[in-house]
């Protein structure tokens, strides 16, 4: 009788899904209105969203490139005063004026210990710079002009995660027609292993308004345990204002940071943006340009250095939503050993938007052999007499 060989595969078994986050409603922050007004609203859908938008996967296209299975969920819990009293302050260097020899006025944001200082002509000016959640008790129809109406919770896991539960961020209001001479700067200080933190950058220049701010994210560069930012930033920039609008981030090395970000520039308005990443594990940035008013022009600009496993990711895109529009976008950066950037970009036209000239460009210098940079550049054109280009460099 022949012998009968059975051969059979043994399925290699999923790892098994990280445990979600432990974030609770009762986490989202009481403001004046009582939990009946605007404010509350927009917090409360945003924390139902949040609930029902699943944690993004390498199959989302947006996500492809960046992997964040590696994220402890159900470690992070958000400061308190106490945690403050045991925690590191802010390095003094972070504190000094980046140009110049003073701000304008500064804020140092720590949950429950924010210190602010703002040059008193400001005030009488009727320049509003505080902290959030103090903008919202004092000035919430100035908040309301804006909160939401850039950004919104429904654009993904993270976006609605820091709408509902922001403890911390910058509420500025310039009123028409003020020059702000001095730079005005902010730093959100984020130590402390299993912390999560949650921000709302809200940024309303009136029209024919000017001023360079600059905010930046810093931490301990060393931490035992890993430590998550989540945040939004919502811009607008009126009629003939301009806004220079700086943001570094200068993360510890086991901080994973996430952030949605966009602004709208009207007519004839300027926005120069410029970003700086040289710390943090892992990033996640979606920074948009809407350039909604005729003659509106911006220009993004982006540098980063990568070392070590860091995993950088810069997701941009440029709106061209109405005629006579310029934009000009230009990030570079610098890669060694086993790290690596992403930079996905897109230049949109809208169908009204004749005489639009758009332009994007990413340069990368890899110093290993085992870092990598990739640039993904595109082009989605609705009008017939404009002038877009783009490149990409390794």
């Amino acid at each position: 009788m022949a012998t009968r060989t059975v051969v059979t595969r043994t399925r290699r078994a999923e790892p098994e899904a990280p445990a979600g986050f432990q974030f609770t409603r009762d986490m989202i922050p009481s403001t004046v209105d009582g939990g009946n007004g605007t404010i509350s609203e927009y917090r409360l859908k945003a924390w139902e969203l949040y609930e029902s938008l699943p944690v993004p996967t390498t199959k989302d296209e947006p996500w492809r490139r960046t992997d964040i299975r590696g994220l402890k969920m159900s470690s992070f819990r958000q400061p308190t005063p106490d945690d403050y009293a045991q925690l590191p302050a802010p390095r003094s260097e972070l504190l000094q004026p980046l140009a110049g020899e003073q701000h304008g006025g500064q804020l140092i944001l720590q949950p429950g210990k924010e210190q602010l200082h703002l040059d008193p002509i400001l005030l009488e000016k009727g320049v509003v710079f505080t902290d959030l959640l103090t903008a919202e008790r004092e000035h919430p129809e100035l908040v309301e002009k804006i909160l939401g109406k850039i950004v919104r919770p429904n654009e993904g896991k993270f976006a609605a995660m820091a709408a509902a539960l922001a403890n911390t961020g910058v509420f500025l209001y310039i009123p028409k027609n003020t020059i702000v001479e001095d730079p005005l700067h902010s730093i959100l200080w984020g130590p402390g292993s299993g912390m999560a933190y949650f921000s709302h950058i809200l940024v309303y220049v009136d029209d024919g308004a000017s001023l360079t701010y600059v905010h930046e994210f810093s931490s301990p560069e060393e931490s035992v345990g890993q430590v998550m930012h989540t945040g939004l930033v919502e811009i607008h920039v009126g009629e003939a204002s301009n806004l220079r609008f700086v943001e570094l981030q200068s993360w510890g090395e086991n901080v994973w940071h996430f952030t949605h970000e966009r602004a709208h520039v009207g007519r004839d308005a300027n926005l120069d943006w410029i970003f700086g990443a040289l710390g943090s594990h892992l990033t996640k940035n979606f920074s948009e340009l809407d350039l909604v008013g005729q003659g509106a022009s911006g220009r993004v600009s982006g540098f980063y250095f990568t070392d070590s496993d860091q995993h950088l990711d810069h997701d941009t895109q440029q709106n061209h939503l109405a005629p006579h529009t310029t934009s000009d976008l230009l990030f570079k950066g610098a890669l060694k050993d086993n790290s690596r950037s992403v930079w996905q970009g897109m230049i949109y036209v809208a169908p009204n938007a004749q005489k639009t000239d758009g332009y994007q460009a990413n340069r990368n210098l890899v110093l290993s052999e085992k870092a990598r940079a990739d640039s993904i550049p595109g082009l989605e054109i609705l009008a017939d007499d404009v002038r877009c280009t783009h490149g990409a460099t390794v």
